[in-house]
Order: C-alpha cells, then sequence, then structure tokens
C-alpha cells in the first residue's frame, strides 16, 4: 500500500545523471499493482519489473538547495532520512533525518549540504508555510550518502548490501515524460525480502542544473490520495 511520497525538488543537481546509471543486474520481482498504478498516475511509462536501475549512491554539489514533501492517509510512522555511504557496510550508519515519523499531513522540509564544516542543514515549514525550526547535521557528506527509509519494522537503506542478508529494499527507475531526467526511488519497509516496493516513494531531480526541471502542483499529487 503507498504510504508516502516525499520529493526533492528544487534543482537538486546530483553529480550523477540517471542516464548513467546501468539497468540492475538481477531486477528484483516486484509483487501485486501498488506501484505500476502509482507511476501510471503520475504519467510514467515504467515497467517495474524490467526498469530497475543499479543505482545504489547519490552525490550532490555542496550548497545546492532541496526540498522534502509527504503525505497519504498512513504518511507517519515512516522517519525518511539520509545517511553517509562510505564506510562499513555492515555496520549502521549515522541517519540524518529528512522528515520524522511524526511530522503532520501537509509538513515539509528544505535541505542543503554545506562545507566549513561539513554539514546537512534540513528545515522544517508547516501547511502555510511557517518556519518551525532547523537541525544540523554535522559530518554530512554530499560526494557520497544515500537515502533511508525508518518504521516499524526496522531501518533500510538504498545500499543493498546494509540491509541484513543484502536484500533490496529500495528500487531506483528512470524517470519518463514529463520526469525525464528525474529518479524514482521506491521501498519495501516489510520484514524480509520482495514486496510491492509501494510504501514509500521518493522522487529525486539527478539532472544536471542546465537541464529544465519539470514541475506539477502538489495539489494534483495529494488528490491521488483521497
Amino acid at each position: 500500500m503507498l504510504r508516502r511520497l516525499f520529493s526533492l525538488t528544487t534543482l537538486l543537481a546530483l553529480a550523477a545523471t540517471t542516464s548513467l546509471a546501468a539497468p540492475r543486474a538481477r531486477q528484483i520481482p516486484v509483487s501485486g499493482t501498488a506501484l505500476a498504478t502509482f507511476f501510471s498516475s503520475q504519467g510514467q511509462a515504467i515497467n517495474v519489473g524490467t526498469d530497475q536501475l543499479d543505482l545504489q549512491t547519490l552525490s550532490v554539489a555542496v550548497g545546492t538547495a532541496f526540498e522534502v514533501h509527504t503525505f497519504g492517509p498512513e504518511a507517519s510512522g515512516t522517519t525518511i532520512g539520509a545517511y553517509n555511504a562510505n564506510g562499513n557496510k555492515k555496520s549502521a550508519p549515522t541517519l540524518y533525518t529528512l522528515f520524522p515519523a511524526a511530522a503532520t499531513t501537509g509538513w515539509y522540509v528544505t535541505g542543503s549540504f554545506r562545507s566549513g564544516p561539513n554539514r546537512l542543514v534540513v528545515s522544517m515549514f508547516d501547511a502555510n508555510r511557517v518556519f518551525q525550526g532547523a537541525t544540523t547535521y554535522n559530518g554530512a557528506n554530499a560526494s557520497n550518502f544515500a537515502l533511508s527509509a525508518s518504521g516499524p519494522n526496522g531501518t533500510f537503506y538504498l545500499e543493498d548490501a546494509r540491509n541484513g542478508s543484502g536484500a533490496a529494499k529500495i528500487l531506483a527507475f528512470a524517470g519518463t515524460g514529463a520526469y525525464s531526467g528525474w529518479t524514482w526511488f521506491a521501498s519495501e519497509t516489510s520484514p524480509g525480502s520482495g514486496g510491492d516496493f509501494a510504501d514509500v516513494v521518493t522522487l529525486v531531480n539527478l539532472s544536471s542544473s542546465t537541464t529544465p526541471v519539470a514541475s506539477t502542483t502538489w495539489g494534483r499529487l495529494k488528490s491521488i490520495y483521497r
């Protein structure tokens, strides 16, 4: 069941583009139709069983801003985070919260990686765009990071190697049409392997800053989950 969508939308110009990511050598089975239905609702020509990318880590220019939104009838209960992807893959990395599980529907956050010292600054706003506070995470690595989803069943990572027996828990897909140059990250937050990978869906702009950024309205996106 689709529980949450968050989008890193404001010119998140990452160093690696979707076009450089090869397909997964072994495509992960996706059960049910929830993820395919979601992509179809976004006008995406994506085959969830054959179009998965081999994309495990991310890199972004220091100073680039991004924005995070969450919504849906079951949006609470899952914390969306980022973490440094370098280091021992068998040890739990320090997580930097992008969106807390208890956040109120309609709230959103903005953030950016900065240097001197290296850090990630995340700011939260309510549904009326009123600033609610900021958190700084020192030591965040803009050149090598990944995403995580934490809930009642534990924490799951974009990097397969960090997920217990190495099971894939977050799948990457290249955006199409209006989202060409973007990348979707579809997460499965139930224990074990497999699933519908529609519990958490993340949209990231992986294009260079010279590529026009596709846009939509949050009202249009929210209407899908009413």
